[in-house]
């Protein structure tokens, strides 16, 4: 099967604006048209698991960024944050292992592994599916830990009340401007591992103001995780979309 568009030939072929694809199938290629029913296929089902999570009152998030970007130990802190006092369910999206679900788990949370195989993201069937196993109850918080990447998960809808970019200080002031369309989907920006800070040659200031030049709604927070710093933000945050 051809990885580009699924058409089920087993030798690879021509894709608009591709130079290295070489097979003809004596038709016009319609690739973006095939793309576009993916997406739109995939925002229909976003739009059913968004109805069916806003009718229990789960906020649910869509925590998306880079491998080592901090996710899994943001999410581990924010949990023991939160206390007992908040409901916390987990979807943990990776290619392969349940290693983040483990730890997941270890911080006293409910949590279903999502393997992708190949996929470089989560998308709403995905979601769906893993929400019937996880079964979070009403009133409370799921996290979505995507795929770590910053431009695939970007453009799928998995029914999140709201998509947050995970983004290490170590990762340098630019990526905002590099990978601009997950900072425009997204409601809010954390910043990770503020610690290193002293260490690094980074502008944090620049780097918000990157992310404010794609997105002037961005909320941001500033965090170091294992310290704890920026965390009582971060929390009250979360804790709005639950009144």
């Amino acid at each position: 099967m051809c990885r580009e568009c699924g058409c089920g030939r087993a030798t690879e072929h021509h894709h608009a604006g591709d130079e290295h694809h070489p097979h003809d199938h004596g038709r016009p290629v319609r690739r973006v048209a095939v793309e576009e029913n993916l997406l739109a296929n995939n925002d229909r089902l976003a739009g059913e698991v968004r109805h069916r999570l806003d009718h229990e009152g789960i906020a649910a998030f869509n925590l998306i960024g880079s491998p080592g970007s901090g996710k899994t130990t943001l999410l581990e802190q924010t949990i023991r944050s939160l206390g007992t006092g908040v409901a916390i369910s987990v979807l943990e999206g990776d290619q392969a292992t349940d290693r983040d679900a483990q730890r997941i788990a270890a911080s006293g949370c409910r949590v279903v592994q999502i393997n992708t195989g190949a996929g470089c993201h989560l998308d709403a069937s995905m979601v769906d599916r893993g929400l019937d196993l996880l079964q979070p109850p009403p009133r409370s918080l799921l996290f979505v830990e995507n795929v770590g990447n910053l431009v695939c998960p970007a453009l799928f809808d998995v029914g999140e009340r709201a998509k947050v970019v995970v983004m290490s200080v170590t990762e340098g002031e630019d990526k905002p401007l590099k990978y601009p369309h997950v900072f425009r989907a997204a409601s809010a920006m954390v910043l990770t591992k503020a610690d290193l800070i002293p260490h690094l040659a980074v502008d944090v200031g620049e780097c918000i103001a990157n992310a404010r030049r794609i997105n002037p709604h961005l909320v941001v927070f500033l965090v170091a995780a294992l310290r704890g710093d920026g965390l009582d933000e971060w929390c009250a945050w979360l804790r709005l979309h639950l009144s």
